[in-house]
């Protein structure tokens, strides 16, 4: 028992000697880049009120609601960020796999023919037999600095970041189709701003036919007004044609053909009371973006790697078994006499593959710092965009006061404008002057209107999804 335990002890005491000889120490080098601290990512101090994650319910529009599902169940972008986590989840099964023994049951039957003049003994020299093994092997990576853990956690942020980046899909599915739905819903009042137009105009030509009849008015008013129609007309079909294409942009994002362009409705959107900015933001919005926490993922993955890639210079030890039976003579590999068993330690020393591990290393490190630049780069962008919403959801709001107030004028001056016209007080270029301030009016509190639902969306948008905060 003594001489086994001192055989035991010198043979660790090799495989130590062995070990720390044989270590080739990576490269000082590390990555050159900082990340942003969180701190720079704040906006307020105060926490908001809850938006449904389905967000676009605020706008009390059950067609937007339907096409907002089909959607996200057709959209080609949304299935590749599903089979990306399905292949990441995929990955990281496989590498923790790595951690834990392999065992394989192996079989191997050959017919061969052993040379007369090498290391066989008759009767196998100069004879053909047939020979064979089965065995049950048995294998571990002892793991001793950690490789292969920096592998799995480098593959596990690689799978929270592909489903992040299915989140930030998802989101910028709806948002888009949102926005598109806006759009469409822009479209339909231009076109009702645009018949409006023409109806007037047909009116004031009648009123100018009438005042012709009773002598106020000359051939000149009179082809004025009738030229003013065709043009009115133009409008109108233009104005048509835009909310056609409206259409079609929404089905297409929806997965649509041309057979769903009749389904499409006139939307009923509450433009004015949904995504109601708060008074104030939390701070940690733009912590939770989608994109940032991908890009914070990645760089997880990156630093896994490099850990990966630094512990791989160190020396490796697999610990080996095997039993099983091994014979010459196929008819002899059932007997007792063929069994075999052995077990044993496996040392792996890269001493002569340094270069190539430097490069790995060196290759790991400024991956690194191409993830730490991407999650700056998503950290400054967010911050811009965020910024630039808020002025646009913030000016929008006073804008629209003022389109507003603009289209209350404009409306009282055309309509007394017209009476006057028809009393016979005002000539008709006072009347084609307020009509031109009225039509722009409509037009201008329209698009203010809709700029304001466009940059709530954005806001959205730049805030993750949502106005709520993690806490």
């Amino acid at each position: 028992m003594i001489r086994r335990t001192a055989l035991a002890t010198r043979l660790l005491a090799s495989i130590v000697a062995a070990t720390l000889a044989g270590c080739v120490l990576p490269p000082k080098v590390e990555p050159k880049g900082t990340i942003t601290p969180d701190t720079a990512l704040g906006l307020g101090t105060t926490n908001a009120p809850d938006v449904d994650a389905r967000w676009w319910h605020q706008y009390g529009d059950a067609q937007l609601d339907r096409l907002t599902d089909a959607a996200l169940e057709h959209n080609p972008n949304l299935e590749q960020a599903l089979a990306r986590i399905q292949l990441a989840q995929a990955q990281v099964q496989a590498t923790a796999g790595t951690r834990l023994p392999e065992t394989v049951i192996a079989g191997e039957a050959t017919r061969q023919r052993y040379p007369e003049h090498y290391i066989y003994p008759p009767p196998l020299a100069g004879g053909t037999f047939s020979s064979g093994d089965v065995s049950l092997r048995f294998s571990w990576d002892l793991d001793l600095w950690g490789r292969q853990r920096a592998l799995i956690a480098a593959t596990r942020a690689y799978g929270e970041a592909t489903k992040l980046d299915a989140a930030a899909a998802r989101l910028a599915i709806t948002a888009s189709l949102a926005q598109a739905y806006l759009d469409l819903d822009r479209a339909y009042a231009h076109a009702d701003i645009a018949t409006q137009s023409e109806e007037q105009r047909r009116r004031i030509l009648d009123i100018t036919r009438k005042r012709i009849a009773a002598g106020l008015d000359t051939n000149v008013e009179l082809r004025e007004a009738e030229a003013a129609v065709p043009q009115a007309e133009l409008v109108r079909l233009q104005a048509e044609s835009a909310r056609d294409a409206a259409i079609h942009r929404v089905v297409a994002l929806t997965g649509g053909s041309a057979a769903d362009y009749p389904g499409i409705v006139r939307p009923t959107l509450a433009v004015e009371t949904a995504l109601v900015l708060p008074d104030t933001l939390p701070a940690d919005l733009l912590g939770r973006r989608p994109d940032i926490l991908a890009a914070r993922a990645n760089l997880e993955t990156a630093k896994s790697l490099r850990t990966a890639a630094r512990v791989s210079f160190y020396p490796n030890i697999d610990l080996k078994a095997f039993a099983g039976f091994e014979a010459v003579g196929l008819d002899n590999l059932v007997k007792w006499s063929a069994r075999t068993v052995g077990a044993g330690p496996a040392l792996s020393l890269p001493i002569f593959s340094a270069p190539r591990l430097k490069a790995q290393y060196a290759g790991a490190v400024a991956n690194e710092d191409l993830a730490i630049s991407a999650y700056n780069g998503a950290v400054v962008t967010a911050i811009q965009q965020t910024s630039d919403q808020l002025t646009f959801v913030r000016s929008s709001a006073l804008q629209l006061d003022k389109a507003r107030e603009s289209l209350a004028a404009a409306e009282e001056a055309y309509r007394l404008a017209q009476k006057r016209y028809q009393a016979g007080l005002t000539n008709y270029l006072t009347v084609l002057t307020t009509e031109t301030q009225v039509l722009n009016a409509r037009t201008s509190f329209v698009d203010v209107l809709h700029a304001q639902a466009m940059a709530r969306i954005g806001l959205l948008l730049a805030l993750g999804g949502n106005f709520q905060s993690r806490a």
